[in-house]
Protein backbone atom coordinates (compact mmCIF):
# COMPACT_ATOMS: atom_id res chain seq x y z
CA UNK A 1 0.00 0.00 0.00
CA UNK A 2 1.73 3.24 -0.82
CA UNK A 3 1.48 6.63 1.08
CA UNK A 4 -1.62 8.13 -0.74
CA UNK A 5 -3.68 4.62 -0.16
CA UNK A 6 -2.85 4.34 3.67
CA UNK A 7 -4.11 8.21 4.00
CA UNK A 8 -6.95 7.43 2.50
CA UNK A 9 -7.73 4.90 4.34
CA UNK A 10 -7.18 6.87 7.54
CA UNK A 11 -9.57 9.35 6.33
CA UNK A 12 -12.05 6.89 5.62
CA UNK A 13 -11.82 5.02 9.30
CA UNK A 14 -10.32 2.00 7.62
CA UNK A 15 -7.33 2.47 9.57
CA UNK A 16 -6.90 4.05 13.40
CA UNK A 17 -4.03 5.85 14.22
CA UNK A 18 -1.98 3.72 15.52
CA UNK A 19 -1.96 1.47 12.65
CA UNK A 20 -1.51 4.36 10.42
CA UNK A 21 1.81 4.77 11.82
CA UNK A 22 2.75 1.32 12.08
CA UNK A 23 2.46 1.10 8.61
CA UNK A 24 4.14 4.16 7.85
CA UNK A 25 7.30 2.68 9.74
CA UNK A 26 6.75 -0.53 7.64
CA UNK A 27 6.27 1.02 4.43
CA UNK A 28 9.78 3.63 5.14
CA UNK A 29 12.42 0.42 3.94
CA UNK A 30 12.67 -3.28 3.18
CA UNK A 31 16.09 -4.28 4.97
CA UNK A 32 17.62 -7.17 3.29
CA UNK A 33 20.11 -9.53 5.70
CA UNK A 34 22.17 -6.30 6.37
CA UNK A 35 22.95 -5.28 3.29
CA UNK A 36 20.52 -3.70 1.22
CA UNK A 37 17.62 -1.03 2.39
CA UNK A 38 15.02 -0.15 -0.29
CA UNK A 39 13.57 2.77 -0.18
CA UNK A 40 10.23 1.63 -0.73
CA UNK A 41 8.69 5.93 0.31
CA UNK A 42 10.83 7.71 -2.10
CA UNK A 43 8.62 7.72 -4.93
CA UNK A 44 5.70 9.51 -2.88
CA UNK A 45 8.67 11.39 -1.00
CA UNK A 46 11.01 12.77 -4.06
CA UNK A 47 8.62 11.94 -6.97
CA UNK A 48 10.14 8.72 -8.98
CA UNK A 49 10.57 5.31 -7.30
CA UNK A 50 14.11 4.14 -6.52
CA UNK A 51 15.85 1.58 -8.89
CA UNK A 52 18.14 -1.36 -8.24
CA UNK A 53 21.85 -0.36 -9.95
CA UNK A 54 23.09 -4.23 -10.43
CA UNK A 55 26.63 -3.49 -10.47
CA UNK A 56 28.95 -5.37 -7.66
CA UNK A 57 25.33 -6.68 -6.66
CA UNK A 58 25.08 -10.50 -7.10
CA UNK A 59 22.02 -12.50 -8.30
CA UNK A 60 21.10 -12.99 -5.08
CA UNK A 61 21.28 -9.98 -3.91
CA UNK A 62 18.63 -8.70 -6.34
CA UNK A 63 16.90 -11.41 -6.73
CA UNK A 64 16.05 -10.80 -2.80
CA UNK A 65 15.31 -7.20 -3.48
CA UNK A 66 12.72 -8.48 -6.25
CA UNK A 67 11.12 -11.13 -3.37
CA UNK A 68 10.66 -8.71 -0.84
CA UNK A 69 9.76 -5.34 -2.69
CA UNK A 70 7.58 -6.31 -5.61
CA UNK A 71 4.61 -7.23 -3.41
CA UNK A 72 4.87 -4.19 -2.15
CA UNK A 73 5.67 -1.77 -5.26
CA UNK A 74 4.42 -3.91 -8.31
CA UNK A 75 6.84 -2.57 -10.34
CA UNK A 76 11.22 -2.26 -10.24
CA UNK A 77 14.01 -1.16 -12.41
CA UNK A 78 16.97 -3.15 -12.37
CA UNK A 79 20.02 -1.03 -14.64
CA UNK A 80 23.19 -2.01 -15.48
CA UNK A 81 22.14 -5.72 -15.38
CA UNK A 82 24.95 -7.80 -17.29
CA UNK A 83 23.21 -10.89 -19.34
CA UNK A 84 24.83 -12.97 -17.17
CA UNK A 85 23.52 -11.86 -13.83
CA UNK A 86 19.97 -11.73 -15.25
CA UNK A 87 20.54 -15.36 -16.20
CA UNK A 88 21.28 -15.91 -12.36
CA UNK A 89 18.48 -14.04 -11.62
CA UNK A 90 16.12 -15.86 -13.56
CA UNK A 91 17.40 -19.00 -12.45
CA UNK A 92 16.55 -17.90 -8.66
CA UNK A 93 13.48 -16.91 -9.25
CA UNK A 94 12.32 -19.80 -11.41
CA UNK A 95 8.79 -20.96 -10.28
CA UNK A 96 7.55 -17.78 -8.44
CA UNK A 97 4.39 -16.78 -8.94
CA UNK A 98 2.80 -14.00 -10.25
CA UNK A 99 6.23 -12.23 -11.50
CA UNK A 100 6.84 -10.91 -14.97
CA UNK A 101 10.63 -10.30 -15.72
CA UNK A 102 10.77 -8.08 -18.88
CA UNK A 103 15.00 -8.08 -19.67
CA UNK A 104 16.73 -5.64 -22.39
CA UNK A 105 19.54 -6.69 -23.70
CA UNK A 106 20.63 -2.89 -25.36
CA UNK A 107 20.50 -1.28 -22.21
CA UNK A 108 21.00 -4.36 -19.85
CA UNK A 109 18.02 -2.87 -17.94
CA UNK A 110 15.41 -5.35 -16.28
CA UNK A 111 11.37 -4.18 -15.99
CA UNK A 112 9.87 -6.63 -12.87
CA UNK A 113 6.49 -6.56 -12.37
CA UNK A 114 3.92 -9.08 -10.47
CA UNK A 115 0.11 -8.82 -11.57
CA UNK A 116 -0.86 -5.98 -9.49
CA UNK A 117 1.15 -3.55 -10.95
CA UNK A 118 -0.97 -0.85 -12.29
CA UNK A 119 -0.30 0.86 -15.62
CA UNK A 120 -0.55 4.85 -15.79
CA UNK A 121 -0.79 7.19 -18.19
CA UNK A 122 0.17 10.57 -17.66
CA UNK A 123 -1.28 11.91 -21.17
CA UNK A 124 2.59 13.76 -21.43
CA UNK A 125 4.92 13.64 -24.79
CA UNK A 126 8.68 12.98 -24.32
CA UNK A 127 10.83 12.60 -27.71
CA UNK A 128 14.10 10.42 -27.22
CA UNK A 129 16.97 11.38 -29.84
CA UNK A 130 19.91 9.49 -30.60
CA UNK A 131 22.78 11.25 -32.47
CA UNK A 132 24.21 7.37 -33.79
CA UNK A 133 23.52 3.66 -33.25
CA UNK A 134 26.11 3.63 -30.92
CA UNK A 135 24.26 6.04 -28.52
CA UNK A 136 20.93 3.93 -28.91
CA UNK A 137 21.10 1.80 -25.76
CA UNK A 138 21.89 4.78 -23.57
CA UNK A 139 18.45 5.84 -25.62
CA UNK A 140 16.97 3.06 -24.93
CA UNK A 141 17.02 2.83 -21.30
CA UNK A 142 15.42 6.42 -21.31
CA UNK A 143 12.41 5.39 -23.34
CA UNK A 144 11.32 2.06 -21.88
CA UNK A 145 11.81 3.83 -18.05
CA UNK A 146 10.14 6.55 -19.82
CA UNK A 147 7.63 4.28 -21.28
CA UNK A 148 7.42 2.13 -17.81
CA UNK A 149 6.51 5.21 -15.93
CA UNK A 150 3.90 6.55 -18.07
CA UNK A 151 4.74 8.58 -20.61
CA UNK A 152 3.51 8.63 -24.22
CA UNK A 153 7.18 8.30 -26.32
CA UNK A 154 8.67 9.59 -29.62
CA UNK A 155 11.91 8.50 -30.77
CA UNK A 156 14.28 8.92 -33.87
CA UNK A 157 17.47 7.64 -33.59
CA UNK A 158 21.07 8.22 -35.93
CA UNK A 159 19.85 11.76 -36.65
CA UNK A 160 23.39 13.10 -35.43
CA UNK A 161 25.46 16.60 -36.68
CA UNK A 162 27.56 14.46 -39.00
CA UNK A 163 24.64 14.18 -41.37
CA UNK A 164 22.37 17.59 -40.40
CA UNK A 165 19.87 16.67 -43.04
CA UNK A 166 18.96 13.98 -40.95
CA UNK A 167 17.31 15.54 -38.00
CA UNK A 168 14.74 17.88 -39.22
CA UNK A 169 11.69 15.59 -40.47
CA UNK A 170 11.98 13.70 -36.86
CA UNK A 171 12.05 16.87 -34.97
CA UNK A 172 9.48 18.75 -37.15
CA UNK A 173 7.62 15.71 -36.68
CA UNK A 174 8.10 15.69 -32.04
CA UNK A 175 7.03 19.59 -32.77
CA UNK A 176 3.90 18.34 -34.93
CA UNK A 177 2.74 15.76 -31.70
CA UNK A 178 3.84 18.87 -28.92
CA UNK A 179 6.02 16.70 -27.30
CA UNK A 180 6.65 18.35 -23.79
CA UNK A 181 10.40 17.44 -23.07
CA UNK A 182 13.08 16.03 -25.26
CA UNK A 183 16.21 13.59 -24.49
CA UNK A 184 18.93 13.94 -26.46
CA UNK A 185 21.53 11.48 -26.56
CA UNK A 186 25.22 12.21 -28.32
CA UNK A 187 28.34 11.07 -27.93
CA UNK A 188 31.56 11.93 -29.52
CA UNK A 189 31.55 16.04 -29.26
CA UNK A 190 27.97 15.52 -28.40
CA UNK A 191 26.59 19.31 -29.88
CA UNK A 192 23.51 17.50 -30.86
CA UNK A 193 21.60 18.84 -27.52
CA UNK A 194 22.71 22.26 -28.46
CA UNK A 195 21.27 22.18 -32.04
CA UNK A 196 18.34 20.71 -30.83
CA UNK A 197 17.48 23.18 -27.91
CA UNK A 198 18.38 26.02 -30.23
CA UNK A 199 15.35 24.76 -32.49
CA UNK A 200 12.57 24.16 -30.31
CA UNK A 201 11.31 25.64 -27.38
CA UNK A 202 10.31 22.70 -24.57
CA UNK A 203 13.03 21.69 -22.07
CA UNK A 204 15.53 19.33 -23.56
CA UNK A 205 17.75 16.74 -21.53
CA UNK A 206 21.34 16.44 -22.74
CA UNK A 207 23.05 12.63 -22.63
CA UNK A 208 26.65 12.17 -22.85
CA UNK A 209 27.75 8.96 -23.85
CA UNK A 210 30.87 7.22 -23.76
CA UNK A 211 31.20 6.31 -27.38
CA UNK A 212 33.56 7.26 -30.06
CA UNK A 213 36.57 8.61 -29.94
CA UNK A 214 36.16 11.59 -27.64
CA UNK A 215 38.85 12.20 -24.48
CA UNK A 216 38.36 9.65 -21.93
CA UNK A 217 34.92 7.98 -22.17
CA UNK A 218 32.69 10.29 -22.59
CA UNK A 219 34.06 13.58 -21.29
CA UNK A 220 34.26 15.27 -23.94
CA UNK A 221 30.62 15.74 -24.95
CA UNK A 222 30.22 16.02 -21.01
CA UNK A 223 32.45 19.17 -21.31
CA UNK A 224 30.35 20.36 -24.74
CA UNK A 225 27.01 19.99 -23.48
CA UNK A 226 27.71 22.05 -20.12
CA UNK A 227 29.39 24.37 -22.24
CA UNK A 228 26.50 24.84 -24.04
CA UNK A 229 26.10 28.44 -25.53
CA UNK A 230 22.36 27.73 -25.86
CA UNK A 231 20.34 28.78 -22.30
CA UNK A 232 18.40 26.48 -21.12
CA UNK A 233 20.05 23.03 -21.87
CA UNK A 234 20.04 20.51 -18.98
CA UNK A 235 22.94 18.04 -19.30
CA UNK A 236 22.86 14.10 -17.10
CA UNK A 237 26.16 12.70 -16.61
CA UNK A 238 27.45 10.06 -18.46
CA UNK A 239 25.61 7.26 -20.13
CA UNK A 240 22.56 8.69 -17.51
CA UNK A 241 19.62 7.31 -19.67
CA UNK A 242 17.82 6.20 -16.20
CA UNK A 243 18.54 10.16 -15.07
CA UNK A 244 16.96 11.82 -18.33
CA UNK A 245 13.80 9.41 -17.88
CA UNK A 246 13.38 10.78 -13.87
CA UNK A 247 13.71 14.36 -15.34
CA UNK A 248 11.46 13.70 -17.89
CA UNK A 249 9.01 11.97 -16.08
CA UNK A 250 9.29 14.83 -13.32
CA UNK A 251 8.64 17.79 -15.59
CA UNK A 252 5.24 15.57 -17.24
CA UNK A 253 4.42 14.56 -13.72
CA UNK A 254 4.13 18.92 -12.75
CA UNK A 255 3.15 19.76 -16.25
CA UNK A 256 -0.21 17.36 -15.53
CA UNK A 257 -0.43 18.66 -12.11
CA UNK A 258 -1.17 21.98 -13.20
CA UNK A 259 -2.98 20.85 -16.20
CA UNK A 260 -0.71 23.19 -18.39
Amino acid sequence: MDLKELLRSYRNNELSEDELLRQLRLDHLESIEGRLNYDLARDSRAGFPEAVLALRKTPGDIAGILRLVLPKKGKIFVTRLSPEKFRGVEEILDGSEDLKLEYHGDPNLLVAKTGKSREVKLGCHVGIMAGGTSDIPVAEEARIISAESGLDVVRAYDVGVAGLHRLFPPLKEMIDREVDVLIVVAGMEGALPSVVKGLIDVPVIGVPTSVGYGYRGGESALISMLNSCVPGLMVTNIDNGFGAAAAAFSICSRICKRGV
